[in-house]
């Protein structure tokens, strides 16, 4: 038995799938100096989080 999402679920998960798809289309059009800015600020985030496997500690930023 295959069950449906409600009316109302399912047109909140479509808005959400409409906004995650704007917004990638929208990071699409940011200049490359933009998006290498935006990649830099992700490298710093992933400085501080704990590695999944231990032979993977080397991280490094970009100095840009």
């Amino acid at each position: 038995m295959k069950m449906e999402p409600d009316s109302a679920r399912w047109d909140e998960i479509q808005k959400i799938l409409r906004a995650k798809e704007q917004f990638h289309k929208d990071r699409a059009k940011l200049p490359i100096e933009e998006k290498i800015k935006i990649l830099v600020e992700l490298q710093k985030l992933a400085i501080d989080m704990p590695t999944a496997s231990k032979g993977n500690r080397f991280r490094m930023v970009w100095n840009i």
